[in-house]
């Protein structure tokens, strides 16, 4: 089973004026700290409310410090189960942001490619990609050695 999991960040940005600009600041931070082992996390602006349902911007400002929210999206692949993508996930992100408060806000489920088709649709498709390309199974195993070596 594969999860999209979306963690929320509290990142700590210093010497700014706006929101704007501790969100691009902090998303620009967050960039450097994941890349390049983790380029594969979306991030995005956070969304805050207040207690009375009134939505607030994603940074708030004191003193020219700010703390701006921000999510983090990943796709964990080969899981048992929801639980165990979360924690994939907060463990992978946290190693490389040091001191970041994370919270996991959602966990979706993907669907298999594969699971809309029957098994009668899913041999015609492989029968016709053979007659197609020929037997290119040889040729992919070649390419993955030399990537290793």
């Amino acid at each position: 089973m594969n999860c999209r999991v979306v963690v929320e960040a509290a990142i700590p940005v210093y010497d700014v004026k706006t929101p704007d600009e501790a969100v691009r600041i902090a998303i620009s931070k967050t960039g450097e700290m994941l890349n390049p082992d983790l380029n594969y996390v979306e991030i995005n602006m956070g969304s805050r409310t207040s207690p009375s349902g009134e939505d607030l911007p994603p940074a708030f400002i004191a003193a020219d410090e700010a703390l701006v929210a921000l999510e983090l999206e990943m796709t964990v692949f080969n899981v048992e189960r929801e639980e165990h993508a979360s924690r994939i996930a907060r463990k992978e992100i946290g190693q490389r942001l040091e001191n970041i408060p994370l919270t996991v806000l959602d966990v979706e489920i993907l669907e298999e490619e594969d699971e809309g088709e029957t098994d009668a649709e899913a041999s015609d498709d492989t029968d016709d990609s053979d007659e197609e390309t020929g037997d290119d199974s040889d040729d992919v195993l070649p390419e993955f050695e030399d990537l290793i070596d």
